[in-house]
């Protein structure tokens, strides 16, 4: 009985050291890691801003007299063209006045044919001297008033019949109607913004520059900008920078012009990325990396690198220049492998595995 007890006892210690022997292999088998290799493309660093789509000419219309709107002919994402009507005022009081103006300029012109006939009569009794050149004199004033008055009446006659016309609202240009700020019924005065009218012909991208990349930005400067709704790629230049900050997010308006040709398929408000392209560093062997693959020592920055033994070990470099979540480093050389995650939880000489199914 004792010796069956020794054997079972023998059998479960045999068994919970190998379990322990299996678990601690486990658990000392490499861990993955993220890498990223130095090659050629790593030493060209790019910039990419999101932005949207808008018209270059956005114009606010208005009607150039005043009046009561009785007719809307369009809606807030309407497409017109060039000459389309797009909102008319009551006309009423206007035709009104231009009756009233050409009734003006009917009792101007009797006043100045008779000024006219006057001065003709006097005229020939001046040249047989039987006025004296005071009356002469007289009448030609009078006549020259009369002129003078006609022709004011005319012009306003000429101005009332352009108000009249002033009551159509057209479209200058062809392009959307992006917002609709006066209804029917509606009394407006003159100079009063009713529509908003952005011209399709010529597109642009708006994109925000945050203060520390804005001095990499020039007029003219060429971008590649892509279309993230219809995966659709062309290039443009920068047109306009801001002078100042937008004073809540502290960027830098800037606006990127679109070849007219190619931007045919796009729509107002599409979201766009403008990508520039920055200072190739490989002349000075610099490298750019994600801000994640600094391992920081005292005052020294260094980085592991994996070797071809598949252990990891630090090389110092020197940091050049900080970016948006990445970092320009000196010292690395083209094929190194760089460890860019969990680099705080490396040890000299460990083996790691950097592909999903290397044992």
């Amino acid at each position: 009985m004792k010796t069956l007890s020794a054997i079972l006892a023998i059998f479960f210690a045999a068994t919970f050291f190998s379990g322990c022997g299996d678990e601690q292999a486990e658990i000392e088998k490499p861990p993955y890691v993220k890498t990223q290799k130095v090659t050629t493309a790593n030493l060209n660093s790019e910039s990419v801003y999101s932005g949207v789509v808008k018209g270059r000419y956005e114009t606010k219309m208005s009607f150039q007299v005043g009046g009561k709107i009785i007719s809307r002919k369009v809606e807030s994402g309407s497409r017109v063209n060039r000459g389309d009507l797009l909102m008319v005022l009551d006309a009423k009081d206007i035709i009104q006045q231009t009756n009233q103006a050409d009734a003006q300029v009917s009792a101007a012109l009797a006043q100045l044919n008779l000024a006219k006939s006057n001065l003709e009569r006097y005229s020939e009794l001046f040249k047989e001297n039987a006025v004296a050149a005071a009356t002469l004199d007289q009448f030609q004033t009078q006549y020259d008033a009369a002129l003078a008055t006609y022709n004011s009446a005319v012009a306003q006659s000429r101005q009332s019949k352009n108000a009249l016309g002033y009551t159509n609202l057209t479209a200058n240009a062809s392009g959307v109607i992006s917002g609709v700020s006066a209804e029917e019924g509606q009394v407006v005065a003159a100079g009063q913004t009713v529509l908003t009218l952005i011209q399709t012909d010529e597109l642009e991208v708006e994109i925000n520059v945050p203060e520390n990349k804005i001095s990499e930005i020039k007029i003219n400067q060429p971008c590649a900008v892509t279309f993230w709704a219809n995966n659709f790629s062309l290039n443009g230049s920068v047109r306009e920078i801001s002078p100042m900050a937008d004073p809540s997010s502290r960027t830098f308006s800037v606006k990127i012009s679109l070849p007219k040709s190619q931007a045919q398929n796009l729509n107002l408000g599409m979201t766009a990325g403008a990508t520039f392209a920055e200072k190739n560093l490989s002349a000075d062997n610099s490298a750019i990396l994600p801000l994640s693959a600094i391992y920081q020592s005292g005052n020294q920055a260094q980085v592991w690198i994996v070797g071809e033994d598949k252990k990891v070990s630090l090389k110092n470099v020197s940091v050049k220049n900080f970016g948006d979540n990445e970092v320009e480093v000196s010292g690395l050389k083209l094929g190194e492998v760089v460890v860019t995650a969990g680099v705080h939880k490396l040890r000299e000489g460990q083996e790691v595995r950097t592909e999903v199914g290397e044992q």
